[in-house]
């Protein structure tokens, strides 16, 4: 995978790590460090990074897509990310118009951004 790691800002760090911390689980995602005000989230390290908000400008929404193994994953995904209180943008279901085996879910986390599970293989 090209991508080394993303970090995000969050208005509120207790809140946004409490979303992650459920909403990421159902993938195998989970705090593997913490220092200060910032939050690693991986397997065996991090590459998904939180930490409280620095900037005075104006946040633009993100979009982050985490793979999932298989499509249930997906659904567990959604499902604890609803239960974690995010605002749903698109419940899981096949995206023909990316590829035919797109199975994704898209939901708003606490700070606005859109983000997604996805799984590529077919059933």
């Amino acid at each position: 995978m090209p991508l080394d790691h993303v970090s995000l800002q969050a208005a509120d760090l207790a809140a946004t790590a409490a979303f992650y911390d459920r909403a990421l689980a159902p993938l195998g995602i989970a705090r593997v460090v913490e220092f200060g005000d910032t939050i690693g989230y991986g397997e065996e390290r991090p590459y998904f990074w939180i930490g409280r908000e620095s900037s005075s400008a104006p946040q633009k929404e993100v979009h982050v897509a985490f793979r999932a193994p298989e499509r249930s994953v997906v659904q567990a995904f959604f499902d604890a990310a609803v239960a974690a209180g995010a605002e749903v943008l698109h419940e899981p279901r096949i995206f023909a118009e990316y590829h035919p085996n797109y199975f994704g879910a898209f939901v708003r986390d606490p700070d606005g951004n859109n983000v997604e599970a996805v799984c590529h293989k077919s059933d």
